[in-house]
C-alpha cells in the first residue's frame, strides 16, 4: 500500500484511539486548569462585575467551552496523525502547543488575577496564536483547521466581553 506524503500514517487502531486520547485529554486538561482559575472568582469577584449587554449566561460559557476543547482536541489528533517529521507539522504541533498555554494564561489573568487589563492583552496574544495555528493546519489538515473555526469565533467575542468589562469596570 502507497502512502501519499501527508496523510495519516498507517497505524494501527488501538495506536490511533490512544492518540486521540492523549489528543482530547491535553485539551480538557488545559480546561481543568484554566476552570481552577475560573472558580476562584467567578461566583464573588466576576458576578459583583458590569458586563456588557451581550453577555451570554454562566451555564452557556461552560457548555460552549467543553464542545470547543472537544473540537479542539479533535483537531490536534487529526493533525498527530500526520507525518510528525515534515516540518509544517511539527510547527503545526509547537503553534498549537502556544495556543493551548496561553488559553491558559487567559483564565489566570482574568480570574486568578482579577485582572481584565493584563486579560485583554493575554486574548490578544491568544486569538493571534489560534489564528496563526488555524492557518498552519490549513497546511496539513483542513478538516483539522475547520474544526479551530469556532473556537476563534467564541475568542474573538470573549475579547468584545473582555474588552466590554474593561470599559465598564474601570
Amino acid at each position: 500500500m502507497v502512502r501519499m506524503t501527508g496523510e495519516p500514517s498507517g497505524k494501527g487502531t488501538l495506536v490511533r484511539a490512544g492518540t486521540f486520547i492523549l489528543a482530547v485529554g491535553i485539551c480538557y486538561l488545559a480546561a481543568a486548569v484554566g476552570s481552577a482559575f475560573t472558580a476562584l472568582s467567578v461566583d464573588t469577584w466576576y458576578a459583583g462585575l458590569a458586563k456588557p449587554p451581550f453577555t451570554p449566561p454562566g451555564w452557556f460559557i461552560g457548555a460552549v467551552w467543553t464542545v470547543l476543547f472537544l473540537l479542539m482536541g479533535i483537531s490536534f489528533f487529526l493533525v498527530l496523525e500526520r507525518d510528525r517529521g515534515r516540518p509544517e507539522v511539527k510547527r503545526g504541533i509547537s503553534l498549537f502547543s502556544i495556543q493551548l498555554g496561553l488559553n491558559v494564561i487567559w483564565s489566570f489573568l482574568f480570574f486568578g488575577l482579577r485582572s481584565p487589563f493584563l486579560a485583554l492583552i493575554g486574548i490578544l496574544f491568544l486569538w493571534g496564536s489560534i489564528a496563526a495555528t488555524l492557518l498552519q493546519f490549513l497546511k496539513i489538515s483542513r478538516p483539522a483547521a475547520y474544526l479551530l473555526v469556532p473556537y476563534l469565533i467564541w475568542v474573538t467575542i470573549a475579547t468584545g466581553l473582555n474588552a466590554g468589562i474593561l470599559l465598564l469596570n474601570p
